[in-house]
């Protein structure tokens, strides 16, 4: 009889590892089809209340003037060699200052560092990317084209496109998943790391499977992993979903955030009701079962994580763990009364704090 602790044999080691795989699958589409028959009960509803409006899509031809505001900078395109990818981007600052690469989260786009773009352009070239799949950027059909290993070559491939070997690497969400995964892969590329309401992926992982109130939040991430039914559902009363997630009290800029304009609000509607617009986006959802937990994990550059404690997505005790994993200076934020959407919500606020993280000395090894 083998002794308590000792190593399991490898058969038996297998048969572990294969019986909790097949739980963490069978947890992954149990809840996808939860939460696809939560998305249907609703359709339904919607449809018996006002089935002339469920139906209603506008797409918008114009872009809103914002947009093509020349304060926020230059819209420029790069093509990545090996991939064969055009991406866009908007680019504040004189060429030849130090860079600052600037990821959205989901459902945004560059515009949501509007704010940023006209703060950091002093002292900085400040590049507000379209990420793979999102606005005017090339939007691959296949959904293996936007794993995780896809989207971290991107931001090298860009960052080396743009003439720069290394960066200040900021992001947001989604795009903060990405900056922590660049920032493990390719320290060297990447002098700071400022992630805004996105905790260490590790976290993220380990926490959703021990909390169900983070797992009920994160039930978009499942939800994401159906074809063409959660794009769909973004249609539905004229992108009505897309409207409440910026402008809800439940999930939206709080009483005391800088609310978006309805010019702002026209700006995403003019982005995502392009035909085929939100299939890209969605796809970067559809892989990340498959990649994660990480198999490596240390971030070794000083990092700062700003939270806005009112996220209706992402649990603020994921912020304060994130620490663990930082073997640099560390400095971490929350925001009592700021939301999910932090740059737009407290802009003076946040560009305050990342001012005063990049200006001091951090080289010293965090304590």
């Amino acid at each position: 009889m083998a002794r308590p602790g000792a190593a399991c044999p490898p058969p038996a080691r297998r048969v572990m590892v294969a019986a909790r795989a097949l739980l963490f699958w069978a947890l992954v589409y149990s809840y996808c089809g939860v939460c696809a028959c939560i998305a249907g009960l609703r359709l339904l509803w919607s449809i018996g209340r006002r089935p002339g409006e469920t139906f209603r899509w506008v797409v918008r031809e114009n872009p809103p003037a914002c947009l093509n505001d020349p304060s926020l900078g230059t819209h420029c395109y790069v093509r990545i060699k090996d991939s064969g990818l055009r991406f866009h981007y908007v680019a504040a600052g004189e060429r030849g200052k130090p860079l600052m690469l600037l990821l959205h989260g989901f459902p945004e786009f560059w515009y949501s560092w509007r704010h940023q773009l006209r703060e950091f352009k002093s002292e900085y070239r400040v590049v507000a990317l379209d990420l793979r799949g999102y606005g005017e950027t090339d939007a691959p059909s296949h959904k293996e084209n936007y794993k995780l290993d896809c989207l971290i070559t991107d931001i090298k491939d860009i960052l080396e496109s743009l003439g720069y070997n290394k960066c200040v690497l900021v992001g947001h969400d989604w795009g903060g998943m990405i900056a922590w995964l660049v920032a493990i892969c390719y320290p060297e590329m990447v002098t700071k790391l400022i992630v805004i309401n996105f905790p260490h992926p590790s976290v993220f992982t380990e926490y959703i499977l021990r909390h169900p109130s983070q797992l009920i939040k994160s039930g978009y991430y499942f939800f994401f992993q159906m074809p063409w039914f959660p794009e769909f559902m973004f249609t539905v009363n004229d992108f009505k979903v897309l409207k409440s997630l910026f402008t809800s009290q439940a999930t939206g800029i709080g009483r005391k955030g800088c609310r978006l304009t309805a010019e702002d609000i026209e700006a995403y509607l003019y982005v995502f009701s392009q035909p085929g617009a939100l299939t890209g986006p969605i796809n970067h959802y559809r892989n990340i079962f498959s990649c994660l937990p990480l198999q490596h994990h240390e971030v070794i550059m000083p990092t700062l994580l700003l939270w806005g404690e009112r996220d209706a997505f992402m649990e603020v005790e994921m912020a304060e763990i994130t620490r663990i994993y930082v073997k640099n200076h560390f400095r971490l934020t929350i925001l009592s009364e700021a939301s999910h959407w932090l740059q737009q919500d407290q802009p003076d606020i946040v560009n305050k704090l990342i001012w005063t993280f990049l200006k001091e000395e951090t080289t010293r090894k965090r304590e």
